[in-house]
């Protein structure tokens, strides 16, 4: 053997690969967060081309995310990031989406439309699910539909999901099934209102009890005037407080369906950002104002983060959707969806 070659293989011994340092982990997670963010503004622009103003900047996200995930598959060097995007900044987004709801002006005002609220949110519900069997459609995506559209699209689905233990696949095409049909739902509204037989003030209140997310809520009404968008409003902000005593009879429903089996030793996670829906919801309704002084330009502020927060989470879910989940899971809940949301309308016009 040469001197060369015993040199060479003293100089080559096995290594173990090295763990990233501390340094390029946050690296990777400050990235994997700003490229949901990234994402979230791609969503924002495509929204300000006509046509797709409808759609609006979350579904215009979602869309973009899942495209990029069939294209470039998913970037697992920030998954990191991009999972905080998905399960922590979708948590906070709902904490602070609780500022919206006004709880005196429901209690005070829509104690009657309370009662419709309730009425459409177990419609939608029960029917969806049953749709789901007559079907065979996916069970959880289904369930998340459901909800979304009896109560308040995306933000509900995002609450309920965690305790129901659905897949993060499943939570992104549910919000991205709810935005479509909503914004489809929302214009059809609006070429429906001079021909049917309602008021403004019923038509806005149709509008309330029926559209999936109050975005397309206020899309529907806007043009039936100002009284028409505020009783709008007023039961869509009922349907959005029922969220809270819903998300506490799903805690009840996975704690008695796990009983007796292999599952009741995993307790059903508290879903304690509720609890900062709720706290913020209070100190919206009976502190900003009315002890502490806030400006509107401060509050649409605090809107305009709360929905790019949420849309950096749905891209952050958005990104784990493939399109063979696409293809075996969503078509089936979206028929029965599509008849859902149809029946509901019926039904909403009932009772209004």
């Amino acid at each position: 053997m040469t001197l060369e070659n015993a040199t060479t293989q003293t100089e080559l011994p096995t290594q173990e690969p090295e763990e990233p340092k501390p340094s390029n982990q946050k690296k990777y997670w400050i990235g994997g967060v700003a490229f949901t963010f990234f994402i979230a503004l791609l969503g924002y622009l495509l929204a300000l081309v006509p046509g797709f103003a409808y759609v609006g900047q979350l579904a215009c996200a979602i869309i973009i995310a899942i495209a990029y995930r069939q294209i470039f598959g998913y970037p697992e060097a920030i998954r990191a990031g991009v999972t905080f995007s998905a399960k922590k900044l979708l948590r906070l987004a709902i904490i602070l989406y609780g500022l919206r709801l006004n709880i005196n002006t429901v209690l005070s005002d829509g104690l009657g439309l309370l009662l419709r609220d309730a009425a459409v949110i177990l419609f939608a519900i029960l029917l969806m699910v049953w749709l789901a069997k007559v079907f065979k459609a996916d069970t959880s995506i289904s369930l998340l539909l459901g909800v979304g559209t009896g109560v308040c699209g995306a933000a509900a689905i995002a609450a309920v999901a965690p305790i129901v233990k659905a897949k993060d696949e499943d939570t992104a095409i549910g919000v991205g099934i709810i935005a479509l049909m909503g914004t489809i739902f929302s214009i059809v509204y609006i070429l429906l209102r001079p021909i049917l037989p309602l008021s403004a003030i019923d038509y806005g209140i149709w509008s309330g009890i029926s559209l999936h997310e109050l975005a397309h809520v206020a899309l529907a009404a806007d043009p039936a005037g100002g009284d028409a968008l505020a009783m709008a409003l007023l039961a869509k902000l009922g349907r959005v407080f029922l969220l809270i005593p819903l998300c506490f009879i799903f805690i009840y429903i996975m704690k008695v369906k796990n009983k007796g089996t292999d599952q009741s030793k995993t307790k059903v996670a508290f879903p304690w950002f509720l609890l900062g829906f709720i706290v913020l919801s209070i100190f919206g309704t009976y502190v900003l104002g009315n002890y502490i002084p806030v400006s509107e330009g401060t509050m649409n502020g605090v809107y305009s983060l709360t929905t790019w927060l949420l849309t950096a989470a749905m891209v952050g879910l958005g990104l784990s959707v493939s399109f063979n989940d696409l293809r075996t899971k969503a078509v089936r809940p979206l028929i029965a969806m599509i008849i859902t949301s149809v029946l509901l309308s019926v039904f909403a016009f009932i009772i209004v």
